[in-house]
């Protein structure tokens, strides 16, 4: 095995990426850069029942989004049939596959007849038992069939893990797997295999539901006496109920964080640090390729997925973004009209509401008064401060339109009048800013006076 670090990110292209295959690809872009190592993309689509079209290529434009490089691929495995096949063939010559007739169908009967026995869920390597003569006359007849490997019930083998230090595997306990689909096309657990075997992998970093194939590849890699990289099976996120994530939890799917103005850098900033300690939680990439302690991992078997937590880290990398780097990411949210407005002026905007934004979806909802009228009810504003005072502001704003050139004399006599009226300020300055944005909370009229232009704001003071 190459002294070099080798690792591989290996997604199936059967749907969108979510976070389990984010992290997964995530920690080992870590791992390989903090080893110096390399990181290698392969795509699993040997299933072509399951494969979606073109998932294969977004899978790449979703970690170019990321920002996750990798320095070789991406290999697809359906180009590397004749490479598996030579590997079978191998394992023919040594009698240590053979080929199994059973359905579907039949597996399914015998699986549920265990089950009902109270017996473990294993192959009873019916085929195995075949001779030449009954082999043959199943391929005659045209009856379908998969190669499956022997295993050696005997063998007990210790797999090194970076969490668990060390994995032991009694064979005993599991059934000869197949390495084909009746179709010929190959199985994961064979695919990765030879793949990790040949490409040189020294260290395989991917989810806990992997576990169990760990016991198999074990066997495959005895099988050609050949070591086997060390494993790291990384926790399964669940929701907050502690079920499996899936498509129904908010989140899971990266086009859902996307749509929504999740930031590249939080998202990995969060998938980094869940289920760890770190003195410093919002890190970017680099610091967390440096920072990240891969010497102490945790093994509990599952992480709660805590969207708060993700909308805090968030809000936290908004914050520390320029804002010149926040107009490209912002703009795709914005009404149509923001088109009018200069860059300068969109920088402006952006850097006044950016703390108050935790996503970049936030930003519509903060600026919407800069592109659209707000609907007023002056109604509402009765109910806000009673019909009497509405009345009062709404006399002092008609002497005070004449100041709006002049924001800072604007508000000290708005603050004058407002007082000798017995208004609060609290009071004023809330219908001021209901009547400009549509909302009586938020940013100062200071601010609101350098946002809007000056036809604007008196216009929209006129409507009371």
């Amino acid at each position: 095995m190459s002294n070099q670090v080798r690792v591989r990110f290996a997604p199936s292209p059967t749907g969108f990426m979510h976070l389990g295959n984010i992290r997964t690809a995530l920690l080992n872009y870590l791992f390989a850069k903090q080893q110096e190592g390399v990181l290698i993309l392969r795509i699993e689509d040997t299933d072509v029942l399951r494969n979606v079209s073109e998932a294969g290529l977004q899978i790449v434009k979703d970690l170019e989004w990321l920002g996750i490089s990798y320095d070789e691929g991406p290999y697809f495995q359906s180009d590397r049939t004749k490479i598996y096949q030579e590997q079978l063939d191998d394992l023919m010559e040594n009698q240590k596959v053979y080929r199994c007739f059973c359905t579907t169908e039949e597996l399914d009967v015998k699986r549920k007849d265990q089950v009902a026995k109270k017996l473990p869920p294993r192959y009873d390597r019916t085929c195995l038992h075949l001779s030449n003569d009954q082999i043959k006359q199943k391929i005659a007849s045209g009856k379908l069939f998969i190669w499956r490997f022997r295993i050696n019930e005997d063998s007990v083998f210790f797999v090194d893990s970076m969490a668990r230090k060390n994995l032991s595997f009694e064979m005993k306990h599991f059934s000869d797997f197949a390495l084909t689909r009746s179709d010929g096309s190959f199985t994961f657990l064979f695919t990765n295999f030879v793949d990790d075997w040949l490409m040189g992998i020294t260290h395989v970093i991917r989810g806990e539901d992997h576990l169990s194939n760990t016991a198999m590849q074990a066997a495959l890699f005895d099988a050609f006496a050949v070591q086997m990289p060390i494993v790291w099976h990384l926790p399964m996120l669940c929701n907050q109920e502690g079920q499996k994530l899936s498509k129904r939890d908010f989140g899971f799917s990266l086009n859902d964080l996307k749509a929504e103005g999740f930031l590249p850098q939080a998202i990995e900033n969060y998938l980094a640090i869940i289920g760890g300690s770190f003195k410093e939680e919002i890190q970017s990439l680099d610091e967390l390729a440096h920072n990240f302690d891969f010497e102490n991992i945790h093994t509990t078997g599952a992480i709660r997925y805590d969207l708060d937590k993700l909308i805090w880290i968030n809000h936290k990398w908004i914050e520390r973004l320029d804002a010149r780097e926040l107009v490209s990411l912002v703009v795709p949210f914005l009404p149509q009209p923001h088109e009018q407005i200069a860059e300068a002026k969109l920088l402006f905007l952006i850097e006044k509401v950016k703390r108050d934004c935790r996503t970049l979806k936030d930003f519509v909802g903060e600026l919407r008064f800069c592109f659209e009228e707000p609907e007023i009810d002056l109604g509402l504003i009765d109910e806000k401060v009673g019909k009497d005072k509405a009345n009062l502001i709404a006399t002092i704003l008609d002497d005070l339109v004449g100041y709006v050139p002049k924001p800072e004399l604007f508000v000290e006599t708005l603050k004058r009048e407002g007082k000798e009226k017995g208004l609060k300020p609290k009071e004023f300055f809330s219908v001021v800013r209901y009547l400009l944005t549509g909302s009586f909370d938020g940013l100062g009229i200071h601010d609101l006076f350098e946002m809007l232009d000056q036809e604007k704001i008196i216009s929209r003071l006129r409507k009371l």
